[in-house]
């Protein structure tokens, strides 16, 4: 890679990072119980998987020190981590199959296992704070399951439909699609 293209895809991580970390301030959000859903909060992770897996590395880890910056609860920071997880696994997956977002059933796929990847990620770093916190086996089970778990896979597939419309307008700008491994969403026909 040479010095420009590295620098643009600094450059990108970076501003990825920094509206990661704002979004989650300023954006609507759903509290139900403990737990919080933020519209649109994982489209920076969730563009950077369509650059490349060290972009999507960058990223996660990134919002996740804005996350612990901003004062958020550590099981937020927490799963902000779990992050890693999902955003490497769907940016290798998109670098060795750069057309996937060529027909709907696999975007469809890819959509789906990658939120079901997040859910559990999510799940799993959850469990040590509610496991013991002296609620029965069915608020457990609610609030890991259901609201975690199920409310994650939602909410990770509504994220993943706005990313696909704000890259089909990134992908627009040729410095962007130099350095993509994406270079266009064909879903989404020319608005």
């Amino acid at each position: 890679m040479n010095t420009h293209k590295r620098i643009q895809t600094l450059s990108i991580a970076a501003l990825l990072i920094a509206v990661g970390t704002v979004i989650p301030l300023f954006m609507p959000k759903i509290i139900i119980g403990p737990m919080s859903f933020t519209l649109a909060s994982h489209v920076a992770v969730m563009i950077a998987l369509f650059i490349s897996p060290a972009v999507a590395i960058a990223v996660s880890l990134g919002t996740t020190l804005g996350f612990m910056i901003a004062g958020f609860p550590f099981v937020v920071v927490m799963r902000a981590l779990s992050h890693v997880i999902w955003a490497l696994a769907g940016a290798m997956y998109i670098k060795k199959n750069p057309d996937i977002f060529e027909t709907p059933l696999k975007a469809i796929r890819f959509n789906l296992a990658i939120a079901l990847l997040h859910a559990i990620g999510e799940m799993i770093v959850v469990v040590p704070f509610y496991f013991g916190a002296g609620m029965d086996v069915q608020t457990f089970s609610y609030m890991v399951f259901g609201l975690v778990g199920l409310g994650t896979l939602v909410h990770s597939a509504v994220d993943f439909v706005i990313t696909l419309v704000v890259w089909k307008a990134l992908s627009q700008n040729a410095s962007i699609a130099k350095i993509a491994n994406v270079k266009k969403v064909y879903l989404i026909k020319n608005a």
